[in-house]
């Protein structure tokens, strides 16, 4: 299948944005803490279990988001994959965080339309994350995963990530934010 890979501009957010929310939506194990923290998921306690899901404004907090990444070329970037037609097949977001005394890279999403799974497009788009991060001398790269995603976690320990955390919330009666 023919594709290339380039910069995503704001004129792609809407249809980065149909991505993401649609699978999200179909996908809640996607939702980390990320973003749950962004406003874009929300989690509650059922029974034993952390469940998530979209935020119901989550298409406006996750459209904030991606502007701004694609807004500040130095520290972020944000590719898409299209097919020969422009077809969005799918995306990846990467940044810098830190100092110049210290600084890592943060994969924020690498997400690819069901459709065009199996074909080795997550792994170009992010081996591109990465080459990006290194060409600005960012050794230390990172990503979250929402904890129960188990066939992203294989996917990024095939590609030499390994599970270095956990992360914990406070949750009061099953309330994701029990301050609001």
């Amino acid at each position: 299948m023919q594709m290339s890979i380039t910069l995503a501009s704001v004129a792609d957010a809407q249809a980065l944005a149909d991505l993401f929310i649609g699978h999200i939506t179909a996908h809640p194990e996607y939702i980390s803490h990320g973003e749950i923290q962004m406003g874009v998921g929300v989690g509650t306690v059922q029974g034993d279990c952390f469940v998530t899901g979209p935020a119901p404004d989550a298409r406006e907090k996750w459209m904030k988001y991606i502007l701004a990444a694609m807004s500040n070329d130095a520290v972020s970037h944000v590719w898409k994959a299209v097919d020969a037609q422009g077809t969005l097949m799918g995306f990846c977001v990467a940044d810098i965080v830190g100092n110049e005394d210290c600084s890592f890279g943060m994969v924020g999403d690498v997400l690819v339309n069901p459709q065009c799974r199996g074909i080795g497009l997550g792994n170009t788009l992010l081996q591109t994350a990465i080459a990006w991060l290194h060409s600005k001398g960012i050794q230390d790269i990172y990503l979250e995963s929402g904890k129960d995603n188990h066939n992203a976690h294989r996917f990024f320990e095939k590609r030499g990530f390994t599970h270095v955390s956990g992360i914990y919330k406070l949750v009061l009666d099953g309330r994701d934010n029990p301050g609001k």
